[in-house]
């Protein structure tokens, strides 16, 4: 008999662990931000913070080298495209000859420049949006 009576509670203590383990499981699924425990809350703030600081950084680029001219080899000339997230910035073009080399730069705004892009510098940019 008082076997069967201690089998009893530990069967009752079981199962109220059980219950208190799936009611603790479940506040710890809670839905949103409110459920995070506060570290991960603020690390995920932070995290959100920098990427709306970087969205301006310049951090798309490519580079196209090339020949400007049929007559030199090297591929001594250049376009380069330095944009953010949204597509604007700049694209730099050195074109290297025998006796001079020129640079230009031409702004991006929206993945498009108002001037005329040469075949290289839109290459440069279709590179940059990868």
């Amino acid at each position: 008999m008082l076997a069967s009576l201690a089998l009893l509670v530990a069967l009752g203590a079981a199962v109220l662990a059980v219950v208190a383990l799936r009611r603790l499981n479940a506040s710890r699924r809670g839905s949103g931000a409110d459920a995070l425990p506060e570290d991960v809350f603020g690390l995920r703030q932070e995290v959100a913070a920098l990427r709306a600081e970087t969205r301006d950084a310049l951090r798309h680029l490519a580079v196209v080298r090339y020949d400007a001219f049929g007559d030199m080899g090297g591929h001594l000339s250049w376009s380069l495209a330095l944009l953010d997230d949204g597509g604007n910035g700049v694209v730099l073009t050195s074109i290297h000859g025998r006796s001079e080399a020129r640079t230009y730069a031409k702004s991006i705004s929206g993945w498009t420049c108002e001037q005329q892009l040469s075949p290289e510098e839109d290459e440069a940019i279709a590179g940059a949006r990868r």
